[in-house]
């Protein structure tokens, strides 16, 4: 098989955000090219040359070709799907949704974030509690699954308790309103004793996570946030499965070892067609009361995978007493920093550019606005 085919197989595997359909059978992706020195050129057409969804789109491309072996760069050309074009990529978009009902409650349009680190021990499970709080702070609906079975933190960290019940047969994750918003959990800390050992293995561990997954009402997330157990393995192959619209968060430490392991998670997200979002670094260093800087863990870990990876850097979280204190309370820090912290900031980078919320400002439903309005002149001229 020529790359440009392998090229296009591999762009089978990105979805419109909006659509939640294959870009190639939605007919936007146009001619392959890959020269002798591996550089490729693609084209793609949107729906309308005002797509909001563009540099979504763009990067999703972008990090799907690279991720190929044998491309060393890309070029991609943006076009414009014509009026016969568009109307043909509306007629598979409602044949392929009726064809591919859903199997969970997730919102097609609705980010999921993975959070990953393939190391223990670097924060992962404090970042997500703080970053549903801040996204829920700025008003969103957040749903947050604890996909460590054997670590599960995050009930404690967010500060909801309570029994798990069924309706119409399925999970309903337990909620808490946070300023504007909500975040909905589901955790193995809700259904089993804080300090019970769970003595299962691999087979059962995917079956929890998968029904924590389609056997669980999560109508109305804008956000599914993941915290996954370390390393990179079956939970990864699970979630890419089920979620295929799903986005990796990296955290890592400014240490080489933790940085190496990250890599590998990252390495393995891809492998898996999982597109890697970002990084964040957590334990950037401690500031002590004198007004010292100490880097306990070393300097630039975070900055040096985000360039290797070719994603942005997110944050640096600095180690900060209250990050602790505060998850053990069940009151994440989040709550008590200002507009400027590092976890409203970071809530900001998902919201404005990482994974922006799709709603109604998005390609298909400005071209379904635009048919309305049409319509209307017609119909009163």
């Amino acid at each position: 098989m020529a790359l440009s085919d392998d090229l296009r197989a591999r762009l089978d595997q990105v979805l419109d955000p909006e659509l939640g359909a294959s870009i190639v059978e939605l007919g936007m992706i146009g001619d392959i090219t890959v020269d002798e020195h591996g550089r490729a050129v693609v084209n793609v057409a949107l729906t309308t040359a005002g797509c909001p969804l563009k540099h979504q789109i763009e990067r999703d491309v972008r990090e799907a070709v690279l991720s190929l072996d044998g491309v060393s760069g890309v070029e991609l050309v943006m076009g414009v799907l014509g009026t016969d074009e568009r109307a043909e990529l509306m007629r598979r978009a409602r044949t392929l949704a009726q064809a591919r009902a859903p199997r969970t409650s997730i919102p097609f349009q609705a980010p999921v974030l993975m959070i990953a680190s393939g190391k223990g021990g670097v924060g992962k499970s404090t970042v997500t509690a703080n970053l549903a709080v801040a996204l829920a702070q700025a008003g969103h609906t957040v749903g947050v699954l604890d996909a460590d079975i054997w670590g599960f933190s995050l009930a404690r960290l967010i500060g909801i308790q309570g029994e798990v019940r069924a309706h119409a047969g399925k999970m309903q994750p337990l909620e808490r309103t946070v300023g504007r918003g909500r975040i909905k959990l589901l955790s193995m800390g809700l259904l089993a004793d804080e300090d019970q050992a769970l003595l299962w293995r691999g087979l059962i561990v995917q079956k929890a996570v998968a029904q924590f997954i389609e056997d669980a009402d999560w109508n109305g997330v804008d956000y599914l946030l993941i915290d996954t157990p370390p390393g990179t393995g079956d939970i990864a192959m699970t979630l890419a499965r089920l979620l295929p619209q799903i986005g990796q968060i990296v955290v890592t430490t400014p240490a080489l070892a933790a940085q190496r392991v990250a890599a590998r998670a990252a390495d393995f997200a891809r492998k898996s067609n999982i597109r890697v979002l970002g990084v964040v670094e957590n334990m950037s260093g401690l500031t002590c009361s004198c007004g010292a800087r100490h880097n306990l863990f070393g300097v630039g870990g975070g900055r040096s995978l985000a360039d290797e990876l070719a994603v942005p850097l997110l944050a640096e979280i600095s180690l900060l007493e209250q990050i602790n204190a505060g998850g053990d309370r069940g009151e994440p820090a989040v709550l008590h920093e200002d507009g400027d912290g590092v976890f409203h900031q970071l809530a900001r980078r998902i919201l404005d550019d990482v994974a922006p919320p799709v709603g109604a400002q998005g390609c298909t439903a400005r071209l379904l606005d635009s048919i309305e309005r049409a319509l209307g002149e017609f119909q009163t001229s």
